[in-house]
């Protein structure tokens, strides 16, 4: 108990200078000064190296391996296991890799702002070219020189692999192009021009009233504005942002739940696990897991009939000028328009995991070495004319959209596909152990759901792998069959298809 004690307080005292850094990287994102970006990379590499010190120590390992051959009991038997596998990769690391590696990215985020507002690729390459070097860095420390892109798709899904996504996204391409192009050749069609002069106070005064409703503790959060929408920090401390365009509000709107999705799963994590801050048991399971929470949250729930049931007066209410004349039924096909869209963060549910599939595709390129940097252009063009039937206006609009290539963030992108898979499956579920859950969210009532969310996926944290945890909570293995079947009962009523 003496060695457990002294590992778990170690664990709590890393999270602590975690939750510093995570901060820091609100804070650059927000607030930062455009000419102090030098200093806050040198800021968040000292504390990368603070945080890869502490967890290196010898004797993390030493208490580690005696706990191993201890009985345990099953929450601090996870406890070991995963401060194992992120001690063993950590100690693999060396310092000054990790301070480079920091640096990178946050050098990477601004290089990245500065040539999406200039549209300008090679401005962005040469750091794309250094993200993609420092990314094989680490993996080969790590022995995965062979299998880069495996390695980085484990570190945001353990157990997942480049083969496991690629199965899934077969499972996935066809059907989804031939539902978005049954939808797109409707004669039933979104008029998105609705939308024009909402004023970006009254857009913000809305979406904290939803967010507060849905679930979202303000008394452990906050939310502001970035160039990307994002959520951070952790459930003590959760850090959200979106943006706002007077003429297009259901972009704030929408992803502000998305990322209140994300921090409602860290707050749950929170109150399930009171004392366990820093440890597994209050960290999530995986990007995959996370993702499905903000998607349901997005898609399932703030786009369904039941939610504008309720929240249509209010919309009507706080937008008077802009809605006036607008029916109900043309309110409803525009707040679920289906478009060839290039931009993936305002991608419809139909089409958005198609445009995954294409940075999926560019990424095992890229670490295959089928595709060089110089080439990336050309070939997300080629790839959005195949999937998305369209070719991006400008780099700004295309391969430099994305913010997490800029940070080495490698292998996410399949996260939101998978996350959304799960968020399927997770809705039909939670309908089933909740048959009134349509006619409670009608009438604004959201707590059985989070309640039902907090149960079977937040409470848990890391206890159990993405698999296990989709298995306890729904009975099934994973599969993309309640997602094609969900999509397909939305917009063909929708859309008379």
């Amino acid at each position: 108990m003496d060695t457990f004690n002294r590992l778990t307080a170690a664990l709590k005292r890393i999270g602590l200078l975690d939750s510093v850094s995570a901060v820091l990287g609100w804070d650059e994102q927000v607030n930062l000064p455009p000419s102090s970006a030098s200093l806050r990379a040198q800021q968040n590499a000292a504390v990368a190296e603070v945080v890869h010190h502490a967890f290196t120590r010898p004797e993390i390992g030493e208490w580690i391996t005696e706990l191993e051959s201890t009985e345990l009991s099953a929450d601090a038997a996870c406890i070991v296991r995963e401060s194992r596998r992120e001690y063993d990769r950590a100690v693999k690391l060396p310092a000054d890799f990790v301070r480079r590696k920091t640096e990178a990215a946050s050098e990477g985020y601004h290089a990245w702002t500065e040539a999406r507002k200039k549209s300008d690729f090679s401005a962005f390459s040469p750091m794309l070219q250094r993200q993609i070097t420092l990314a094989h860095e680490e993996a080969g420390y790590l022995g995965c020189s062979e299998n880069v892109y495996d390695y980085w798709i484990d570190r945001f899904d353990p157990g997942m692999s480049a083969g496991v996504f690629a199965s899934l996204f077969d499972e996935l391409r066809d059907p989804l192009r031939d539902l978005s192009e049954a939808v797109l050749t409707a004669p039933r069609k979104a008029d998105i021009s609705i939308f024009k002069g909402f004023p970006v106070d009254a857009q913000e005064s809305f979406l904290r009233e939803v967010l507060t409703r849905i679930g979202f503790d303000f008394n452990y959060g906050r939310l502001d504005v970035a160039v990307h929408p994002f959520c951070g920090g952790n459930g003590w401390d959760t850090r959200l942002t979106t943006r706002f365009a007077p003429d297009n509000p259901l972009d704030s709107l929408f992803s502000a739940i998305h990322e209140a999705g994300h921090g409602m799963y860290e707050q749950g994590l929170r109150i399930g696990n009171r004392k366990s801050f820093g440890l597994p048991l209050a960290n999530s399971v995986g990007m995959g897991v996370h993702e499905s929470q903000s998607r349901l949250w997005e898609n399932q729930v703030a786009r369904s009939e039941a939610f504008w049931a309720f929240y249509e007066p209010r919309y009507r209410d706080a937008f008077p000028t802009q809605l006036k004349g607008v029916s109900s039924a043309d309110l409803r096909l525009a707040i679920n328009a289906v478009q060839r869209q290039p931009i993936r963060v305002d991608a419809d549910e139909v089409t958005y995991n198609l445009h995954v599939i294409l940075r999926f595709q560019i990424e095992r390129a890229l670490f295959s070495g089928e595709l060089d940097v110089a080439g990336v252009p050309a070939a997300w063009n080629e790839l959005s004319k195949e999937l998305l039937g369209l070719t991006p206006e400008s780099f700004a609009m295309g391969c430099l959209q994305d913010v997490h290539w800029s940070e080495g963030f490698f292998g996410y992108f399949p996260s939101y596909s998978l996350g959304n898979v799960l968020a399927a499956q997770l809705w039909s579920a939670a309908n089933t152990a909740l048959p009134k859950l349509q006619d409670e969210i009608a009438c604004g009532n959201f707590s059985s759901l989070l309640g039902w969310l907090q149960k079977n996926v937040h409470r848990h944290g890391k206890r159990f792998g993405t698999r296990e945890l989709v298995r306890q909570a729904t009975g099934e293995e994973i599969s993309p069959a309640p997602l094609i079947n969900y999509l397909r009962e939305r917009y063909s009523v929708l859309y008379g298809v």
